[in-house]
Protein backbone atom coordinates (compact mmCIF):
# COMPACT_ATOMS: atom_id res chain seq x y z
CA UNK A 1 0.00 0.00 0.00
CA UNK A 2 1.31 3.44 -0.92
CA UNK A 3 2.15 5.54 2.09
CA UNK A 4 0.76 9.07 2.33
CA UNK A 5 2.00 11.99 4.43
CA UNK A 6 -1.00 11.49 6.73
CA UNK A 7 0.34 8.02 7.57
CA UNK A 8 3.47 9.51 9.14
CA UNK A 9 2.71 9.74 12.86
CA UNK A 10 6.03 8.72 14.41
CA UNK A 11 9.44 9.88 13.20
CA UNK A 12 12.70 8.33 14.32
CA UNK A 13 15.72 10.60 14.74
CA UNK A 14 19.14 8.95 14.93
CA UNK A 15 21.59 11.17 16.79
CA UNK A 16 20.74 13.48 19.71
CA UNK A 17 23.47 16.05 19.04
CA UNK A 18 23.20 19.59 17.72
CA UNK A 19 21.18 18.73 14.62
CA UNK A 20 19.30 15.72 15.97
CA UNK A 21 17.83 17.43 19.02
CA UNK A 22 16.84 20.45 16.90
CA UNK A 23 15.07 18.21 14.38
CA UNK A 24 13.34 16.40 17.24
CA UNK A 25 12.12 19.72 18.66
CA UNK A 26 10.50 20.91 15.42
CA UNK A 27 8.89 17.49 14.88
CA UNK A 28 7.39 17.55 18.37
CA UNK A 29 6.03 21.09 18.10
CA UNK A 30 4.48 20.12 14.75
CA UNK A 31 2.52 17.24 16.25
CA UNK A 32 4.67 14.19 15.52
CA UNK A 33 5.69 11.51 17.99
CA UNK A 34 9.50 11.25 18.09
CA UNK A 35 11.78 8.32 18.85
CA UNK A 36 15.18 9.89 19.57
CA UNK A 37 18.09 7.43 19.48
CA UNK A 38 21.76 7.72 20.37
CA UNK A 39 24.52 5.41 21.58
CA UNK A 40 24.49 6.34 25.28
CA UNK A 41 22.01 7.39 27.95
CA UNK A 42 24.24 10.37 28.80
CA UNK A 43 24.08 11.77 25.26
CA UNK A 44 20.34 11.10 25.11
CA UNK A 45 19.75 12.86 28.42
CA UNK A 46 21.65 15.93 27.24
CA UNK A 47 19.77 15.89 23.92
CA UNK A 48 16.38 15.51 25.62
CA UNK A 49 17.19 18.38 28.01
CA UNK A 50 17.96 20.59 25.02
CA UNK A 51 14.68 19.61 23.38
CA UNK A 52 12.80 20.51 26.56
CA UNK A 53 14.58 23.86 26.83
CA UNK A 54 13.81 24.53 23.18
CA UNK A 55 10.12 23.78 23.66
CA UNK A 56 10.18 26.11 26.66
CA UNK A 57 11.51 28.86 24.42
CA UNK A 58 8.72 28.09 21.96
CA UNK A 59 6.24 28.87 24.74
CA UNK A 60 8.07 32.11 25.59
CA UNK A 61 7.88 33.16 21.93
CA UNK A 62 4.19 32.18 21.69
CA UNK A 63 4.84 29.40 19.18
CA UNK A 64 3.24 26.96 21.64
CA UNK A 65 0.95 27.21 24.63
CA UNK A 66 2.05 25.60 27.90
CA UNK A 67 -0.59 22.92 27.37
CA UNK A 68 0.78 22.20 23.89
CA UNK A 69 4.32 22.05 25.27
CA UNK A 70 3.35 19.43 27.85
CA UNK A 71 1.54 17.42 25.18
CA UNK A 72 4.58 17.64 22.90
CA UNK A 73 6.89 16.45 25.69
CA UNK A 74 4.64 13.43 26.18
CA UNK A 75 5.31 12.41 22.56
CA UNK A 76 9.10 12.21 23.02
CA UNK A 77 10.70 8.84 23.72
CA UNK A 78 14.44 8.22 23.91
CA UNK A 79 16.32 4.97 23.38
CA UNK A 80 19.79 3.54 22.88
CA UNK A 81 18.29 0.68 20.87
CA UNK A 82 18.57 1.44 17.16
CA UNK A 83 16.07 -1.29 16.34
CA UNK A 84 13.39 0.44 18.43
CA UNK A 85 13.08 2.90 15.54
CA UNK A 86 11.31 0.17 13.55
CA UNK A 87 8.12 1.59 15.10
CA UNK A 88 8.54 4.81 13.09
CA UNK A 89 7.15 5.40 9.61
CA UNK A 90 9.94 7.85 8.68
CA UNK A 91 13.52 7.95 10.01
CA UNK A 92 15.96 10.86 9.84
CA UNK A 93 19.64 10.03 10.31
CA UNK A 94 21.59 12.89 11.92
CA UNK A 95 24.86 11.33 13.07
CA UNK A 96 28.37 12.68 12.48
CA UNK A 97 29.34 13.80 8.95
CA UNK A 98 31.36 10.69 8.14
CA UNK A 99 30.36 8.23 5.41
CA UNK A 100 31.49 5.10 7.26
CA UNK A 101 29.63 6.03 10.45
CA UNK A 102 26.47 6.89 8.54
CA UNK A 103 26.71 3.73 6.40
CA UNK A 104 27.04 1.49 9.48
CA UNK A 105 23.99 3.10 11.08
CA UNK A 106 21.94 2.87 7.89
CA UNK A 107 22.81 -0.79 7.31
CA UNK A 108 21.66 -1.65 10.83
CA UNK A 109 18.46 0.35 10.45
CA UNK A 110 17.79 -1.31 7.11
CA UNK A 111 18.00 -4.73 8.72
CA UNK A 112 15.66 -3.80 11.58
CA UNK A 113 12.96 -1.81 9.77
CA UNK A 114 10.15 -2.88 7.50
CA UNK A 115 10.55 -2.18 3.78
CA UNK A 116 7.87 0.52 3.85
CA UNK A 117 9.84 2.78 6.24
CA UNK A 118 11.35 5.82 4.53
CA UNK A 119 14.92 6.82 5.38
CA UNK A 120 16.28 10.35 5.16
CA UNK A 121 19.79 11.59 5.83
CA UNK A 122 20.57 15.02 7.24
CA UNK A 123 24.00 14.91 5.60
CA UNK A 124 25.26 18.32 4.58
CA UNK A 125 27.56 17.12 1.79
CA UNK A 126 27.76 13.33 1.31
CA UNK A 127 26.18 11.72 -1.77
CA UNK A 128 22.60 10.58 -1.15
CA UNK A 129 22.98 8.01 -3.91
CA UNK A 130 26.04 6.54 -2.18
CA UNK A 131 24.32 6.43 1.22
CA UNK A 132 21.16 4.92 -0.25
CA UNK A 133 23.22 2.17 -1.90
CA UNK A 134 24.18 0.65 1.45
CA UNK A 135 20.49 -0.10 2.07
CA UNK A 136 17.93 -2.28 0.31
CA UNK A 137 15.55 0.69 -0.05
CA UNK A 138 17.22 3.22 -2.40
CA UNK A 139 13.81 4.21 -3.79
CA UNK A 140 12.70 5.07 -0.25
CA UNK A 141 15.82 7.06 0.62
CA UNK A 142 16.19 10.84 0.38
CA UNK A 143 18.31 13.70 1.69
CA UNK A 144 16.75 16.18 4.14
CA UNK A 145 19.41 18.75 4.98
CA UNK A 146 18.26 20.94 7.86
CA UNK A 147 20.19 24.03 8.97
CA UNK A 148 21.49 24.99 12.38
CA UNK A 149 19.75 26.14 14.55
CA UNK A 150 16.98 23.90 13.25
CA UNK A 151 14.08 25.49 15.20
CA UNK A 152 14.89 28.89 13.64
CA UNK A 153 16.21 28.27 10.13
CA UNK A 154 13.50 27.90 7.48
CA UNK A 155 15.42 26.13 4.72
CA UNK A 156 15.56 22.39 4.14
CA UNK A 157 17.49 21.12 1.13
CA UNK A 158 15.58 18.11 -0.22
CA UNK A 159 17.97 15.92 -2.18
CA UNK A 160 16.85 12.90 -4.23
CA UNK A 161 19.41 10.24 -4.99
CA UNK A 162 19.61 8.58 -8.38
CA UNK A 163 17.03 5.94 -7.37
CA UNK A 164 14.79 8.01 -5.06
CA UNK A 165 11.17 7.57 -6.15
CA UNK A 166 8.95 10.52 -6.98
CA UNK A 167 6.65 9.42 -4.16
CA UNK A 168 9.46 9.48 -1.58
CA UNK A 169 10.56 12.91 -2.78
CA UNK A 170 6.99 14.19 -2.49
CA UNK A 171 6.60 12.80 1.04
CA UNK A 172 9.88 14.38 2.13
CA UNK A 173 8.78 17.77 0.83
CA UNK A 174 5.41 17.43 2.56
CA UNK A 175 7.09 16.52 5.84
CA UNK A 176 9.40 19.53 5.64
CA UNK A 177 6.48 21.83 4.86
CA UNK A 178 4.50 20.44 7.80
CA UNK A 179 7.39 21.51 10.06
CA UNK A 180 7.05 25.10 8.90
CA UNK A 181 10.12 24.78 6.68
CA UNK A 182 10.65 25.75 3.06
CA UNK A 183 11.82 22.70 1.10
CA UNK A 184 14.13 23.44 -1.83
CA UNK A 185 14.95 20.59 -4.20
CA UNK A 186 18.65 20.25 -4.91
CA UNK A 187 20.24 17.54 -7.03
CA UNK A 188 22.77 15.08 -5.66
CA UNK A 189 26.18 16.73 -6.10
CA UNK A 190 28.91 17.10 -3.44
CA UNK A 191 27.93 19.79 -0.93
CA UNK A 192 24.55 20.26 -2.66
CA UNK A 193 24.07 24.06 -3.06
CA UNK A 194 24.50 25.39 0.47
CA UNK A 195 27.91 23.98 1.28
CA UNK A 196 29.21 24.06 -2.28
CA UNK A 197 28.88 27.86 -2.08
CA UNK A 198 29.41 28.47 1.65
CA UNK A 199 32.38 26.27 2.50
CA UNK A 200 34.76 27.55 -0.20
CA UNK A 201 34.00 31.08 1.05
CA UNK A 202 34.90 30.05 4.61
CA UNK A 203 37.96 28.19 3.32
CA UNK A 204 39.10 31.29 1.37
CA UNK A 205 38.64 33.45 4.48
CA UNK A 206 40.94 31.05 6.34
CA UNK A 207 43.50 31.34 3.53
CA UNK A 208 43.29 35.15 3.87
CA UNK A 209 44.02 34.81 7.59
CA UNK A 210 46.87 32.34 7.01
CA UNK A 211 48.47 34.63 4.42
CA UNK A 212 48.28 37.62 6.76
CA UNK A 213 45.81 39.64 4.69
CA UNK A 214 43.93 40.67 7.86
CA UNK A 215 43.08 39.59 11.40
CA UNK A 216 39.95 37.44 12.04
CA UNK A 217 37.78 40.34 13.20
CA UNK A 218 38.72 42.45 10.18
CA UNK A 219 37.90 39.61 7.77
CA UNK A 220 34.53 39.10 9.44
CA UNK A 221 33.77 42.83 9.58
CA UNK A 222 34.38 43.18 5.83
CA UNK A 223 31.84 40.45 5.09
CA UNK A 224 29.30 41.67 7.65
CA UNK A 225 29.52 45.39 6.87
CA UNK A 226 30.36 45.19 3.18
CA UNK A 227 28.31 42.16 2.11
CA UNK A 228 25.54 42.37 4.74
CA UNK A 229 26.25 38.87 6.09
CA UNK A 230 24.78 38.36 9.58
CA UNK A 231 27.94 36.51 10.65
CA UNK A 232 31.46 36.70 9.28
CA UNK A 233 32.93 33.54 7.71
CA UNK A 234 35.39 32.85 10.55
CA UNK A 235 32.75 33.49 13.19
CA UNK A 236 30.44 31.14 11.28
CA UNK A 237 33.16 28.48 11.02
CA UNK A 238 33.51 28.55 14.82
CA UNK A 239 29.72 28.18 15.11
CA UNK A 240 29.56 25.24 12.68
CA UNK A 241 32.68 23.52 14.02
CA UNK A 242 36.03 23.55 12.26
CA UNK A 243 36.04 19.76 12.10
CA UNK A 244 32.73 19.82 10.23
CA UNK A 245 34.05 22.49 7.85
CA UNK A 246 37.10 20.36 7.14
CA UNK A 247 35.03 17.22 6.57
CA UNK A 248 32.84 19.06 4.06
CA UNK A 249 35.84 20.55 2.24
CA UNK A 250 37.28 17.04 1.94
CA UNK A 251 34.00 15.78 0.46
CA UNK A 252 34.04 18.63 -2.08
CA UNK A 253 37.70 18.05 -2.93
CA UNK A 254 37.27 14.28 -3.28
CA UNK A 255 33.98 14.62 -5.16
CA UNK A 256 35.05 17.18 -7.75
CA UNK A 257 38.82 16.44 -7.93
CA UNK A 258 39.32 20.20 -8.28
CA UNK A 259 42.13 22.03 -6.47
CA UNK A 260 39.87 25.01 -5.76
CA UNK A 261 38.27 22.89 -3.02
CA UNK A 262 41.59 22.03 -1.31
CA UNK A 263 41.19 22.56 2.45
CA UNK A 264 43.34 25.39 3.78
CA UNK A 265 46.39 24.02 5.67
CA UNK A 266 45.56 26.32 8.62
CA UNK A 267 42.11 24.72 8.89
CA UNK A 268 43.68 21.26 8.95
CA UNK A 269 46.24 22.36 11.54
CA UNK A 270 43.61 23.86 13.85
CA UNK A 271 41.48 20.72 13.68
CA UNK A 272 44.55 18.61 14.49
CA UNK A 273 45.12 20.84 17.54
CA UNK A 274 41.55 20.30 18.70
CA UNK A 275 40.64 23.96 18.15
CA UNK A 276 37.17 23.30 16.76
CA UNK A 277 35.35 26.53 17.60
CA UNK A 278 32.53 27.07 20.06
CA UNK A 279 32.19 23.44 21.07
CA UNK A 280 35.78 23.29 22.38
CA UNK A 281 35.99 26.90 23.54
CA UNK A 282 38.67 27.90 21.02
CA UNK A 283 38.72 28.38 17.27
CA UNK A 284 39.36 31.60 15.40
CA UNK A 285 38.01 33.26 18.55
CA UNK A 286 38.03 32.42 22.25
CA UNK A 287 34.68 31.15 23.49
CA UNK A 288 35.35 30.52 27.17
CA UNK A 289 34.29 27.15 28.50
CA UNK A 290 34.06 24.50 25.78
CA UNK A 291 30.55 23.50 24.77
CA UNK A 292 29.38 20.08 23.70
Amino acid sequence: MTQSSNDIKTVGVVGAGTMGHGIAQVLLRSGYAVLLQDVSDKILQKGAERVLRGLGRDVEKSRLTEEQRLEAVSRLKTTTDLYALAAAQFIIEAVTEDFKVKADVLRSLDEGCGPEVIFASNTSSISITKLAAVTHRPARFVGLHFFNPVPVMKLVEVVPGLQTSAHTLSLAKELATSLGKTPVRVNDFPGFISNRVLMPMINEAIYALMEGVAEPQAIDDVMKLGMNHPMGPLELADFIGLDVCLDIMKVLHDGFHDSKYRPCPLLEKMVSAGWLGRKTGKGFYEHGQGKS
